[in-house]
């Protein structure tokens, strides 16, 4: 609220003043005190006129119109009438001799009724200047009165009776009181149905303490309210809404009462709204607001909820207290006297006056002030105070306008914001016409003076006059060119228009308030969906990259419309949605979803568009709201914050709406942007291919295309440069129909093409009427390989129709084997054998001609085809068919080639007599029921044997059993089904059969198969000594399958000797160990076994023991122990002699025998022939010394005697006469070290390593000569093996076949020279 202005006279001061408003306009403010004038005041607080009284003025009062203002005053008998109109005062003259004291005009009528202290009353008529006098109304002073609508006048005085009168002075109604009323009112009686014909309702204060309410149409039943005495007296009261009472209390209480029947005197709100003192209130039905005052400051509330306290203004200057409050009847201005004699007036409510030109406002901030800002750039608001009160006002670039009736003031808006103003461009509005007048420019009126036509409309931008006539022509007047440029007829008169800023795209009203859009750039309108009849205005966005947005609003909702200017289906409006409005919010300018309001208040205020809720903070927003926020991205062409929308969703529906919508709008490229993230190639590339198409038709009906709105886009295509895409997509689609159509206006040499794709679907579907004919059609002529397709229809389609001649014809002469086929599928199932098999014939299909040829009992035909017939089915009717006749040598050949070999069997036993054939037939396929009729066969011959096999064979076990049980042939039954894969059962048979026989090694055969272990080494066991070696290899692996220490304890005991005395040999125990997997026990074995093995000069064997134990625990990762690798290493230096001395490598065999001479005590059987050869080999060698040395050791007692007679002189010759040279060993590098070494030496004497040796020389390996054995993985020197592999075939380690092409040289052999420790 704004202080307009403030009165403070010193003729007031100290005392109570007066004020009464004038009625209707409020223009007017008539104020006294103390010094005997009346002074009348503007709204502006200039004063306007006064009134001399002779003494102080006792009551005034405006009447209806606000025309006149009637006074009376003390010591004069004179009523003081002043005419707003003329400005003039006049006396009337009342008649009365007694001091006036109430004055009142009625609300209908131009009665004034004038009361006296001797309670006298007199009835004015200003419209017939009559004038009646009644005498005796009252005894005494008349206080209080009030007219009612039916001009009926009520009374109080200080006689404490309540007189109703009619306008002729008549009494009607009295009624005695207790006490002085005061404060009388006439209000509507309101009754249960809240309803009543006229105001009957009289109320009244009595004594300041009561509130009486007396009914006319009920006078005996009259209501006496009492309030609460802390409340203290009553002040003053109103009427308002829907019966009910506001009352004030002097002690600053506030409570409001309910007059209904049933519910008067009910208290509905009460509030304390003073601390110390109220002394006024007033209400505004037009504002819907009460003002109350008291304790220096003034409180607005809304009277639809009191709660609500609109606004506080504080008085501190005003230290003896607040007087009386008064509005305005438009609610715009609110009086305040004062108890030291001042008046305020405030502004309430301002005219809601505002304009916008681009993003600069101006709007109405005080009666003569308004501000002109641009909350868009930033700039600091203007405040111009104008010279009138405006009722309009304007704005322009650079000039602000204001205008009352037909006179406007145009200020210039300066650089330095001070407004300065000036008369420099003028609109004269008269009779519908405008007055256009420039500098140097000729004066043009519009319309023209022979343009019978009347301007209802109209409006200016930059470039262009723009106005609407009833007669509904648009003009477009280019200000540049001073000339029309442009018009547009509508059927009916244009009431408004609202051009966008460029004046490109206009929107306009008609007479029945229908809206359209209308571009004077193509000359077209579009008419405006779901457009409220109620609309008042419209606004265009501001915002450049929103162009065709824009609003229109009523008092309720801004209503946000799109006009989409590119589509596929061409421009057009659309309803994006609406926004409430607060009330009493003027819109006047939309840039970016922002909607500035002027308010009632003088203020403006923003709101958001609820259509742009995608503009908010997105953080915390969920996908139930992000959705809806994505369609409005869509519908205002929004794509980028479409795209942020979508990134947030991440959902791939969502990017495929946007992609939609950006096909729908045309704007290509943003589509394949949004493709390509989906990751849609296809369209991307599709997309890629049309976008530089210029033709925006063609363009479209692409776009269309894609979008599945096939017939738009045949429309769009129509329309195009290359209507020929319309039947492309037809054919595309397959809809044959259509493009027929378009075919035979825009390419009449497809047609045929399409009749064949379309015959094609026809036939399909089941038509075959229209196939054939379309078929027909199809033929060119000139094109073969399409004429073949076309020919091949039409004999399928005769065929189908049943002329069956024309087909089969057309499908013999026609070159496609499918075709034959085809055509012979129809015929067979049309039931026509002959004609199907033939063409099946010519076409090569022999199995299917067979087949029909069989249907037909054709036999002698199917003999001719059977060498081309692969079918087995065929072959096996034939077979049957043969056999039936007889012909037992041609049906066993189709049983044969339809592998029907039960039938095979069945013949060569049954009519052939050929069971040799059905034996090998059966053994070569395995047939269990060939199987069966051979076993019956030999059983029926007493071949037992052979009848147990083949029963075997056909899973016939129990009867296989109960044969071999009869006959004695249990041991045959046995060999067979151990081969077989058998049930446990089965197995379990055989055994306790055996067991039964005491034959114990079968018995434990199969207790073992079945899996009774325990019961299988008791027979093992029990085997007597001729099968013991059997037995006991059984009984091992019996104990190695089972793993029960029980069992294992057992075998053990029995190797040992410890059940019969009778040590077995030790292998066994190895084997056993084995079995169980028990490696360092089975090594321990293999190391006994492999000495005794030694001893008894069986070397290989024990080399063999040693190595595969070696292997096993290697390949178990277990520690191989090191008296196993070094005796496997010496019986392997001696294996390595042999081969050696058979090369010719005298050294090398030389250099092993020295090695195993040297450990001679592990070759006790052959100690003597040992020596002899290390005495010879070092010989021819070479090694004198070596030589020398081993002879002296022959020559002991014990070895003399049997030392060959062969070499015994030659040896006795080398230690008689010794020769010490010796041929010194070469040395190599160690391979962990590379300390020189003698290379047959395997223990290094630099790091103490024992250095892998080389299984071909036995020598120490080499780091850069490495290779192993592909099989064993031992090592070998990569040059020797290979060399050795010349003449040897096998690996000298594990025996197995090997060639020099399997070798791999080994470059980084790290893997192998691992330590003891790391071992």
């Amino acid at each position: 609220m704004k202080r307009v202005f403030s009165l403070l006279e010193k003729t007031w001061l100290g005392a109570p003043i007066q004020f009464a408003w004038q009625k209707t306009s409020g223009n007017y403010l008539a104020v006294t005190g103390a010094d005997h004038i009346v002074k009348i005041f503007d709204r502006h607080g200039q004063k306007r006129s006064e009134i001399n009284l002779p003494g102080i003025c006792v009551a005034m009062d405006w009447d209806k119109d606000g025309d006149i203002l009637a006074v009376i005053a003390e010591k004069s008998s004179c009523i003081y009438l002043w005419d707003a109109n003329t400005n003039k005062t006049s006396q009337l003259d009342s008649g009365m001799r007694d001091q006036m004291s109430f004055l009142l005009w009625s609300k209908v009528g131009s009665f004034l009724a004038v009361g006296t202290v001797k309670g006298n009353l007199l009835i004015y008529n200003r419209q017939t200047s009559r004038k009646i006098p009644v005498l005796g109304k009252h005894t005494k002073r008349i206080t209080c009165g009030c007219w009612n609508a039916e001009n009926l006048l009520a009374l109080g005085g200080e006689d404490k009776m309540i007189t109703v009168s009619n306008q002729e002075g008549d009494t009607i109604r009295q009624t005695q009181v207790r006490s002085e009323p005061s404060n009388m009112q006439f209000s509507l009686m309101k009754t249960d149905d809240r309803t009543s014909a006229a105001e009957s309702m009289i109320s009244v204060v009595l004594g300041k303490k009561t509130l009486f309410l007396f009914n006319l149409n009920e006078p005996d039943n009259p209501a006496d309210l009492e309030f609460q005495q802390h409340f203290g007296n009553i002040v003053c009261y109103n009427w308002y809404g829907d019966g009910r009472i506001m009352i004030g209390f002097s002690r600053g209480h506030f409570v409001v009462i309910s007059t209904h029947t049933g519910e008067i005197g009910q208290e509905l709100f009460q509030a304390h709204n003073h601390k110390d003192n109220l002394t006024s209130i007033a209400v505004s039905q037009t504002l819907n607001k009460v003002a109350t005052c008291g304790d220096n400051c003034i409180k607005i509330q809304d009277l639809v909820d009191l709660k609500d306290m609109y606004a506080i203004l504080s008085l501190d200057e005003e230290n003896k207290g607040l007087g009386t409050l008064s509005w305005t009847d438009d609610g715009q201005l609110l009086a305040l006297s004062t108890q030291r004699g001042s008046l305020h007036v405030f502004l309430t409510k301002l005219p809601i006056l505002g304009d916008a030109c681009s993003t600069r406002i101006a709007y109405l901030t005080s009666l003569l002030e308004v501000t002109v800002a641009n909350p868009v750039e930033g700039e600091l608001p203007i405040t111009v105070s104008v010279d009138v009160e405006p009722n309009f006002v304007a704005v322009g670039l650079y000039h602000l306008a204001v205008g009352m009736n037909n006179r406007a003031w145009f200020y210039v808006l300066g650089e330095n914001g001070k407004p300065s103003l000036s008369l420099f461009f003028i609109h004269i509005f008269h009779s519908h016409e405008i007055l256009d007048a420039l500098e140097e420019r000729e004066t043009r009126l519009f319309p023209a003076v022979d343009d019978k036509c009347r301007i209802l409309c109209h409006a200016l931008t930059s470039d262009f006059l723009i106005y609407g006539t009833d007669t509904g022509v648009i003009q477009y007047f280019y200000i540049e060119d001073w000339q029309f440029v442009n018009d547009y007829r509508h059927p009916v008169s244009v009431k408004k228009i609202f051009p966008d800023p460029n004046g490109t795209r206009l929107v306009f009203i008609d007479e029945k308030s229908d809206g359209f859009v209308y571009c004077p750039v193509n000359d077209t309108t579009y008419e405006i969906p779901d457009f409220s009849p109620t609309i008042k205005s419209v606004l265009w966005e501001n915002w450049s990259m929103d162009k065709g947005v824009f609003i229109a609003y009523d008092d309720d909702k801004v209503y946000t419309y799109v006009f989409h200017k590119d589509t596929i289906q061409g421009a057009k409006v659309i309803l994006a949605g609406s926004t409430k409005v607060p009330f009493a919010h003027k819109p006047l300018l939309l840039y970016n979803g922002e909607l500035t309001c002027q308010t009632q208040s003088g203020k403006v205020n923003s709101i958001y568009l609820s259509t742009h809720g995608f503009l908010n903070n997105l953080k915390d927003t969920g996908p139930n709201e992000l959705r809806p926020m994505l369609a409005q991205t869509l519908m205002l062409k929004r794509f980028s914050d479409a795209w942020e929308l979508c990134g947030i969703l991440n959902d791939e529906a969502a990017w495929n709406e946007l992609a939609q919508a950006c096909l729908h709008h045309m704007e290509v490229d943003f589509a394949i942007r949004v493709y390509r993230r989906i990751g849609n190639v296809g369209i991307v590339m599709s997309l890629e291919q049309i976008k530089g198409i210029e033709d925006r038709n063609l363009l479209a009906g692409h776009l269309a295309m894609f979008t599945n709105d096939f017939n738009l886009a045949q429309d769009l295509y129509l329309a195009s440069s290359c209507p020929i895409a319309a039947l492309e997509m037809r054919r595309d689609l397959q809809h044959w129909d259509s493009a027929l159509q378009l075919a035979k206006r825009l390419a009449p040499d497809q047609i045929p093409f399409i009749s064949k794709e379309y015959a094609i679907q026809l036939e399909f579907t089941g038509d075959y009427v229209n196939a054939l004919a379309h078929y027909e059609k199809g033929i060119t002529g000139d094109n073969k390989e399409h004429d073949e397709a076309c020919l091949a229809g039409v004999a399928q389609m005769s065929i189908r129709m049943g002329d069956i001649r024309r087909g089969v014809n057309q499908a013999l002469k026609h070159p496609s084997r499918v075709l034959k086929r085809d055509c012979g599928a129809i015929l067979e199932n049309m039931k026509q054998f002959s004609e199907a098999a033939q063409l099946y014939e010519k076409g090569h299909y022999y199995d299917k001609a067979a087949s029909v040829y069989i249907r037909s009992k054709n036999w002698a035909k199917v003999g001719d085809l059977l060498p081309h017939v692969s079918s087995p089915k065929i072959h096996l009717q034939y077979a049957k068919a043969k056999e039936a006749d007889g012909r037992y040598k041609e049906a066993v050949v189709a049983y044969e080639n339809a592998k029907q070999w039960q039938s095979v069997i069945r013949i060569y036993l049954d009519h052939l007599n050929n069971p040799e054939k059905a034996v090998s037939i059966v053994r070569e396929t395995q047939s269990p029921d060939g199987a069966k009729m051979v076993a019956r066969f030999f059983l029926q011959l007493g071949d037992y044997g052979s009848a147990i096999q083949f029963l075997v064979m056909s899973k016939c076990n129990n009867e296989a059993f109960t044969l071999a049980q009869q006959h004695n042939k249990m041991e045959i039954y046995a060999d067979i089904i151990g081969s077989e894969d058998t049930t446990n059962e089965d197995y379990q048979s055989i055994a306790l059969y055996f067991e039964g026989e005491k034959k114990y090694f079968q018995a434990g055969k199969f207790f073992l198969l079945c899996g009774q272990y325990s019961r299988a080494l008791k027979h093992f066991l029990k085997c007597p000594s001729s099968e013991d070696n059997m037995a006991i290899e059984m009984a091992i692996e019996t104990v190695g399958q089972a793993k029960d220490e029980l069992l294992t304890n057992q075998l053990i005991d029995h190797l040992m000797g410890e059940t019969d005395g009778v040590p077995k040999d030790a292998k066994y125990l190895f084997r056993l160990y084995m079995a169980l997997k028990q490696y360092r026990e089975a090594a321990q074995t293999a190391i006994i076994i492999a000495r005794e093995e030694q001893s008894a000069g069986n070397y290989r064997n024990a080399h063999d023991v040693l190595f595969s134990m070696y292997a096993e625990l290697k390949s178990q990762k277990i520690k191989i122990p090191s008296e196993m690798a070094t005796n496997l290493m010496i019986l392997h230096s001696y294996i390595l002699v042999k081969i050696h001395v058979k090369n010719g490598d005298h050294m090398k065999g030389a250099r092993m025998l020295i090695r195993v001479a040297n450990n001679i005590s592990k070759f006790p059987s052959h100690i003597v022939p040992i020596l002899t050869s290390t005495v010879i080999e070092c010989h021819r060698a070479g090694l004198k010394n070596s030589a020398f040395s081993f002879a002296a050791m022959l020559m002991r007692p014990e070895y003399r005697g049997k030392i060959d007679a062969k070499y015994k002189k030659k040896i006795e010759g080398m230690v008689r006469r010794p020769d010490t040279s010796e041929i010194e060993e070469a040395t190599t590098p160690c391979p962990f070290c590379k300390f020189l070494l003698p290379e047959c030496e395997l223990l290094c004497p630099g790091c103490k390593n024992s250095i892998p040796y080389c299984i071909a020389t036995g020598r120490h390996m080499l780091k850069d000569d490495w290779t192993v054995c592909p099989h064993c993985d031992f090592p070998a020197l990569y040059s020797e093996l290979k060399i050795m592999l010349n003449t040897e075939s096998t690996c000298p380690m594990c025996s197995e076949r090997l060639n020099a092409a399997q070798l791999k040289k080994i470059l980084d052999c790290t893997q192998y020279l691992r330590t003891e420790e790391e071992l």
